[in-house]
């Protein structure tokens, strides 16, 4: 147990609810950069519905990945504050570098790579929880490769099945799905996101002594960061937005349907399996399905190249940031 004075723990939890945030605004484009670059939604409209749709999860989801950020990574009983505030900085620092250059990197693996090397600064390697991390690992190769084939398979198939109908009239027909596939990937956002934070606040209320009883997810804890990361969401991030919407590949109502819908089944699944997927990754992936499935000229290779080497080094480089301000608590 590491005794910690409450006005500090209250400056420990707003950071997380900070990362929270940040994380909202920097994965606002996930599910809302189909819906702005095809002129379903207007921004303002966009980022509105998917901030809604990040809350709902509070309903639809449940808590298995807050669980594994909160136990499953690093040994919850040699978590300490400063572990803690080196996660979070070193998550923070790359969100916002990311944030600035417009890359669509993944906020959760930056949390993940904050809370390793914060972790393994401080208790070592054999800190680290094996099945949970190497599950986590394997998602970020697996869940843009899953995305990328669900996509493909979505618009050959809907192209076949839709083949016979007026162009128009399909048209109408997609502008529906599409906005239906877009609140499901934001209510799977939301309960993949949200939860990171969770488990975080709730290993620094164990391991100081202020969460009585068994590991859990205390329920002010739940709503607060499904709170800030919608809020976070409605404050949007127009450079990843038009990266993710315009960049990559030109999409139609179509294609953003199939995209939402590869990306949100990716989502919902890792959720189901306690797995803090990288909701960048499973919808950048998708994203480029329905490119390729068109043609490989349809998809701007050079810039999915740039976003692919930024998934590479997110771990390393907050990694390495959090393990550094882990260091920077030892000097106080």
């Amino acid at each position: 147990m590491h005794e910690l004075a409450f006005p500090l723990l209250v400056g420990l939890i707003a950071l997380a609810l900070a990362f929270d945030f940040l994380n909202g605004l920097h994965d606002a484009a996930n599910s809302i950069a189909t819906v702005v670059s095809t002129r379903l939604l207007s921004p303002v409209g966009a980022v509105i519905f998917a901030a809604g749709g990040n809350f709902a999860a509070y309903w639809l989801v449940g808590l298995h990945v807050a669980d594994t950020i909160g136990k499953g990574i690093i040994d919850k009983d040699i978590v300490t504050p400063a572990v803690v505030f080196g996660a979070l900085i070193g998550a923070m620092f790359w969100n916002v570098v990311t944030w600035i250059k417009g890359i669509p990197s993944s906020s959760s693996h930056a949390l993940i790579g904050g809370l390793l090397g914060a972790g393994v600064m401080h208790g070592g390697f054999g800190a680290i929880e094996s099945k949970k991390t190497i599950e986590t690992f394997v998602a970020i190769f697996m869940s843009p490769m899953i995305g990328f084939a669900l996509a493909m398979f979505f618009v050959l198939v809907t192209s076949w099945l839709f083949r016979g109908f007026q162009p128009r009239r399909a048209e109408g027909v997609f502008k529906g799905l599409h906005l239906l596939s877009s609140a499901a990937y934001s209510i799977s956002h939301g309960g993949n996101d949200a939860q990171k934070t969770m488990g975080i606040i709730t290993v620094l209320l164990y391991s100081t002594g202020y969460l009585k009883g068994e590991f859990h997810i205390p329920e002010w804890v739940v709503l607060s960061c499904y709170a800030a990361i919608s809020l976070g969401t409605m404050s949007g991030g127009w450079k990843i937005i038009k990266t993710m919407g315009t960049k990559i590949t030109r999409l139609n109502h179509h294609t953003g349907f199939c995209a939402s819908s590869a990306g949100s089944i990716v989502v919902f699944g890792a959720s189901a399996l306690g797995i803090p997927v990288s909701t960048t990754h499973a919808i950048t992936g998708s994203v480029i399905g329905t490119g390729a499935a068109r043609r490989a000229s349809a998809v701007r290779w050079g810039v999915a190249q740039r976003v692919v080497m930024a998934w590479f080094i997110t771990i390393p480089a907050s990694a390495t940031v959090g393990a550094g301000f882990y260091l920077l608590t030892r000097l106080f």
